[in-house]
């Protein structure tokens, strides 16, 4: 058995339905070559690049790790749809880490951030290079902490 391979995923949320389709290929492309018995994808499912990720990491057959940012964060998803898609997440798995704030918001979703940088070897980014934005920060502290970044956009993805 290889040693584990602990990926992190950061990435836009408002992905338009083409440019999820093009991340998810892209995703898969990435974790292919990874032997499942080995994978933990580390996510803190968010919408889109985060729930694509965890997908193809379930799929494959690998571990998924969650971080959540605060102890509301799920609680705090108005859609019924997209409730019951993060309950599926979190029955599914291996483990479940809510970090220490009361409520959701900028500070949490940094923290979670930097917490998924650091417990990865590798960290792919879903990401438009714009650098203000939540991606962007996730990414230039993985960099400053020199983890290896893997930046996937698609030509013509967009966000919505």
């Amino acid at each position: 058995m290889d040693a584990t391979m602990i990926v992190g995923i950061t990435g836009h949320s408002n992905l338009d339905e083409a440019t999820a389709a093009s991340v998810r290929d892209a995703l898969c492309k990435h974790l292919a070559g990874l032997d499942p018995a080995s994978l933990v994808g580390v996510t803190c499912l968010a919408r889109g690049a985060d729930q694509i990720f965890a997908d193809i990491v379930l799929d494959h057959g690998g571990k998924l790790e969650v971080i959540a940012p605060a102890a509301d964060y799920f609680d705090r998803i108005p859609d019924p749809d997209a409730q019951a898609r993060c309950d599926e997440y979190l029955a599914r798995a291996a483990s479940v880490r809510t970090l220490p704030f009361e409520h959701a918001g900028h500070d949490a979703y940094t923290a979670a951030s930097k917490y998924l940088v650091d417990r990865s070897e590798l960290l792919l980014a879903v990401w438009d290079g714009s650098i203000k934005s939540g991606t962007g920060e996730a990414v230039a502290y993985a960099r400053a902490h020199e983890r290896q970044v893997v930046v996937i956009w698609p030509d013509g993805a967009r966000r919505t």
